[in-house]
């Protein structure tokens, strides 16, 4: 497949890389020093120009174009190259915008624009972190098989009741499979006598439920109660999403925004929230308002400076659990280094999102664990799959390594992956696997 992707930056480089091996990939960008540094980085075809302009296209070859991706970081400009694009033959278009409206504007008819998928970053941003939250100590929660799978990733703090335990000893839930440990940077397939350390990253894939059990299990103090305290700081476009999407959950999250008509504007579309107009760096006020009481801290203001200094005033405080967001992909080591708990980075967030679009033809969802080290990917399988027809240890031993069955689904019911277990065609199978070893597993899936 011909993909040409129009803008060179966090997003477009990201998914240049996730589809450079398995496909022909043109990236255009206006910048030279990007077109440079991409061109000696990825196997790809790189052009410095004007991603709007109908001569740029032609030179990137849009006329054999299957798809074309606009990942530029101006939403007007992904609109206006999709919809040239388009004037030029008809490859698939996905955009990426910020704003919600023009989504709006789009689902009305899913033909505006001339684009044939649209992304939305301040929505899908929202959407992680409210998923984030929901968890006690999970640093990313994706599902999969239409919800009756969840894949978390968790971090084990030093007080938690699984450190030193062994994953055999840890796993005491039916339908959970240990995916995955990290350790400094490392990912390991763990074992039954694998032993899980303080400062862990711990990937799990299983049942709602269990994965729910599993959470209580790693950080019992934080366990939810359907009544949690939430306070977002900012109401940015992000701050305010993530506010509605807890209404919808039935929370009444409280939100504080220094701008007064901003407030006033949040107070009236989110009724049942508690909209505050202060300065959320006011130490007496956060006091005042028992915001050391809180169960989350969700720092969404339009500064990645002002959400790490909100962040570390609310662990001041004795807040438990902050979130942040973090623009600059770079500094999200930076804010976790420091002690944010989950910093959410939208970049990556909607890199994450158009790859995973971009391999339905192969999967049915990915999940990019570990800045893309590692995958969790949904495959239905179909009578030519190595896995089917055999015991599940007997199929694996045909495959490369590095790779684990998390969880099946048949129909509606969640089928426990065992070693005897035999998967059938149309089985959803959810797989864990090194990133390495992707492209040789999935062909053989």
């Amino acid at each position: 497949m011909r993909v040409i992707i129009i803008g060179a930056g966090e997003v477009g480089s990201s998914i240049a890389a996730s589809l450079a091996d398995s496909h022909e990939v043109v990236v255009v960008d206006i910048d030279g020093e990007r077109v440079d540094s991409l061109t000696y980085a990825l196997d790809v075809l790189a052009i410095q120009g004007d991603g709007t302009s109908l001569s740029t296209l032609r030179e990137a070859g849009v006329d054999e174009a299957d798809m074309i991706i606009a990942s530029t970081n101006n939403d007007e400009t992904n609109l206006v190259a999709c919809g040239t694009a388009k004037t030029v033959d008809d490859p698939f278009t996905i955009a990426r915008v910020k704003a919600v409206d023009y989504l709006e504007t789009w689902k009305e008819t899913e033909q505006a624009f001339g684009v044939d998928f649209m992304v939305c970053t301040n929505l899908l941003t929202a959407e992680d972190i409210v998923r984030v939250v929901g968890l006690p100590s999970a640093r990313d929660v994706d599902p999969f098989a239409g919800g009756a799978v969840q894949m978390a990733e968790f971090e084990v703090s030093p007080d938690s009741p699984v450190v030193d335990q062994t994953v055999r000893e840890a796993d005491r839930f039916d339908s959970l499979t240990f995916a995955a440990i990290i350790r400094n940077g490392d990912v390991e397939i763990p074992g039954g006598d694998t032993v899980i350390r303080a400062g862990d990253k711990a990937v799990v894939i299983g049942s709602p439920e269990s994965v729910q059990g599993f959470a209580a299990e790693i950080a019992p103090s934080e366990t939810p109660s359907g009544n949690e305290d939430l306070v977002i700081v900012g109401g940015s476009e992000i701050g305010y999403h993530t506010a509605r999407l807890l209404e919808d959950r039935g929370l009444r999250p409280r939100l504080i925004e220094r701008d007064p008509d901003r407030a006033r504007e949040l107070a009236e579309d989110l009724p049942n929230s508690v909209v505050m107009k202060h300065d959320a760096t006011d130490a007496e006020f956060l006091a005042r308002e028992h915001v050391d009481e809180a169960d989350a801290v969700v720092a969404a203001l339009e500064s990645d400076e002002k959400n790490l200094l909100v962040s570390i005033l609310a662990k001041q405080i004795g807040v438990s659990r902050t979130v942040a967001i973090v623009e600059n992909t770079e500094y999200v080591d930076v804010f976790e280094t420091v002690g944010v708990d989950v910093a959410v980075n939208p970049r990556n967030v909607t890199a994450e999102e158009i790859t995973r679009f971009t391999r339905e033809t192969t999967t049915e969802n990915v999940s990019l664990i570990e800045n893309d080290r590692a995958e969790v990917i949904e495959v239905e399988v179909d009578a030519d799959s190595a896995l089917v027809g055999r015991p599940i240890r007997e199929a694996v031993a045909d495959l490369p390594a590095r790779f684990v069955i998390g969880a099946i689904t048949r129909g509606q019911e969640y089928v426990v992956p065992r070693g005897d277990t035999v998967i059938e065609p149309g089985d959803h199978v959810v797989v864990f696997l090194d990133t390495e070893v992707l492209d040789e597993v999935t062909a053989k899936l």
